[in-house]
């Protein structure tokens, strides 16, 4: 790679890529050098290397077939109403206001590929849309002169805003399993890593790592090469064969002390300049990218992160979703609600209902609703079966309760048996989606991070249901909760109430 051995060399083992060893003060060396005698240097491991050409972007095959759903959503609807109402025209007016609906949206973005787990739109994305091609056919309405009347003309346009919504075009194109090279000092490294492969169905994939530094890395991922714990001047080039060598089309740094704000500058020059994308993780975590805003001031960049929603129209919103769903819900399930009760009262001695004291927002009690699923005296068998605990937490789980009544598995593992929390739901006490009511004794054993979990209602239904339930780890159920209690919107609600009916469905993690 045309490296050369200085006396100065103080690091010991194979660094560089592919195990090349590389000088260590290069970083004096590099000062004074231009941008492009630095990062085009002999050996240079660059899209333009002689084995390995530069890719090319291949085009999205959804693009044309989402400008084809633009085109003809919009265009065909705003065709019949303008024929309906005998406009002069009509085929020619729709065609103009459809190619106009299709700039627009191609001007703002909604056929680039967008960040994974980045934030999207919504419906907010379509409406603005919409819109902007409302005031460009005004102006150009105005420009000509004529035109239909304002309430023909929203009326004909009013089916492309409905379709772009529906069809779930509203936001930019999504990508997913985007390949990632992690670079990075061992701990850091360690943790973006088994953070980014842990997720189920994740948008990112770490397929190889560049530790920097001696430490050596334990998370199995391949590591190609290493980069000194000091700036040289052939990071770049064993940065991006090590994401050529793995087919990586992103580079993820975690930034420490070994990566200053200049040597991640520098890097970020190479591999931009090489065709590769940079993305530098932060130190935060559990807060969504809708609740983050970038803004540089003193040529820093800063993250002013907005807090979560605890008052204001979203909050008033989810009390009338939450009271509305649950009297609808209630007089909906009424055949069922009293059939289950029926069939509880006469499968075992007891109650048809089991009633609890649980904690809500603020660490307040209440009482909770649900169909009994156990023996009558199971409270009191409970200290029996402590040693049978399967949770590290303050929650007992056992996965083959003896307590349990075998029309209460059936009830469980359907989750009907929580229904009755509708009531609680109408009461107030808790809401349709939110982290998982604990009992008073849970509670006591709360450290101030588990507490925050009471910041809002706990609901009937939440993360941890449609993310495996009872499989879930007690770290793993506070931090779902927690993440819910920073970042919840109505939009999230809406969606995990859509996710429930199929872990409903599936039944894993029920018991």
């Amino acid at each position: 790679m045309g490296h050369v051995e200085l006396p100065e060399s103080d690091i010991s083992g194979p660094v560089g890529l592919a195990g090349a060893r590389r000088p260590r003060a290069a970083a004096a060396r590099n000062r004074g050098a231009l941008p492009g005698q630095l990062w085009r240097v002999p050996g240079t491991v660059g899209r333009d290397h002689p084995e390995r050409p530069r890719a090319r972007k291949k085009p999205d095959p959804r693009v044309p077939l989402l400008v084809l759903t633009d085109l003809a959503g919009l265009g065909v609807p705003a065709w019949l109403v303008l024929r309906a109402g005998d406009r002069p025209a009509p085929l020619t007016a729709a065609a103009a206001a459809a190619l106009v609906w299709a700039a627009v949206r191609a001007a703002r973005g909604r056929y680039a590929p967008a960040v994974p787990g980045g934030p999207s739109g919504g419906s907010r994305g379509p409406v603005g849309d919409w819109l902007a091609l409302v005031g460009v056919l005004a102006v150009l309405l105005a420009v000509t002169g004529g035109g239909p009347d304002p309430a023909t003309a929203v009326a004909a346009l009013v089916p492309g805003l409905v379709l772009a919504v529906l069809t779930g075009a509203a936001g930019r194109l999504r990508t997913t399993g985007r390949r990632v090279l992690v670079v990075g000092e061992a701990a850091g490294l360690d943790r973006a890593v088994r953070l980014i492969n842990s997720r189920r169905g994740r948008p990112y994939t770490a397929v190889a790592v560049i530790p920097v530094g001696p430490a050596v890395p334990d998370c199995g991922t391949p590591a190609p090469g290493r980069l000194a714990p000091e700036p040289a001047d052939d990071d770049v080039s064993t940065v991006l064969g090590g994401a050529f060598a793995h087919d990586a089309d992103l580079v993820l740094v975690a930034p420490g002390p070994q990566l200053d704000d200049d040597r991640l500058r520098r890097l970020a020059w190479g591999l931009h300049d090489g065709g590769l994308a940079l993305c530098v993780l932060s130190e935060l975590s559990g807060v969504a990218a809708a609740r983050v805003r970038p803004a540089s001031a003193g040529g820093l960049t800063l993250l002013h992160v907005a807090p979560p929603l605890r008052r204001g129209p979203q909050a008033a919103l989810k009390t009338v979703v939450d009271r509305t769903g649950a009297a609808l819900g209630l007089l909906l399930l009424s055949p069922l609600l009293l059939g289950v009760a029926v069939a509880v009262r006469l499968s075992s001695p007891g109650p048809v209902f089991h009633r609890q004291t649980r904690h809500g927002r603020h660490n307040r009690p209440f009482t909770m609703w649900k169909f009994r699923t156990m023996v009558a005296d199971a409270e009191a068998r409970r200290e029996q079966l402590s040693a049978a605990n399967e949770s590290e937490g303050p929650m007992f789980k056992m996965r083959r309760d003896p307590r349990v009544t075998r029309i209460g598995h059936a009830l469980r593992r359907t989750s009907v048996d929580e229904l009755p929390q509708l009531l609680n739901v109408l009461r107030g006490d808790m809401s349709l989606v939110g982290p998982r009511p604990p009992l008073p004794e849970e509670v006591s054993r709360y450290d101030e991070r588990e507490l925050r979990r009471l910041a809002v209602r706990p609901g009937l239904t939440g993360l941890w249901q449609v993310s495996g339930r009872s499989d879930l780890s007690w770290q793993e159920t506070v931090s779902l909760d927690l993440w819910y209690v920073d970042n919840w919107s109505v939009a999230t609600d809406l969606g995990l109430l859509a996710r429930t009916v199929r872990a409903v469905t599936d039944g894993r993690g029920a018991y």
